[in-house]
């Protein structure tokens, strides 16, 4: 592996397992980040299709390393019940994550919003700010 010497990479700063370089606050790079978030996005399951993106688009979703590991045996290796119990408090974590921001921007809203109280025969003020197609297209105007 050859390794660009212009760039300030050294081997103790490369994650092991999938070859990307981390840097601590080397936030503004996220295009070496972006094959794993859009693998993730596309396995997660959405709430308005009810299924991940990969599934509705090819009918399967791919494999992930959490997927790979044998659930019925003994004796899994240490690293490996690791890995995949840091993977499942992710999950979970994020699960919960997404949860608590539903709800709170539910509450937002429902704080910041209130229906309007319309009666039947009531006045009602319209603006007329953006009326500014009254004529209609162009095309039908001939």
């Amino acid at each position: 592996m050859e390794i660009d010497r212009r760039k300030n990479f050294r081997f103790s700063e490369w994650e092991p397992g999938n070859g990307t370089p981390y840097h601590e606050g080397y936030t503004h790079d996220w295009v070496t980040l972006l094959p794993e978030v859009q693998l993730a996005y596309n396995t997660a399951q959405h709430s308005t299709a009810g299924k991940s993106p990969s599934l509705v688009e090819k009918g399967w979703n791919p494999l992930l390393p959490v997927d790979h590991l044998k659930k019925n045996l003994l004796t899994i290796h240490p690293t490996a019940n690791y890995s995949h119990d840091m993977c499942k408090k992710a999950c979970d974590t994020a699960a919960k994550c997404i949860a608590e921001a539903k709800e709170y921007n539910k509450q937002r809203w429902n704080k910041l919003h209130t229906e309007p109280d319309f009666k039947e025969g009531g006045q009602v003020l319209v603006s007329t700010l953006n009326f500014n197609n009254l004529k209609g297209p162009k095309k039908m105007r001939d």
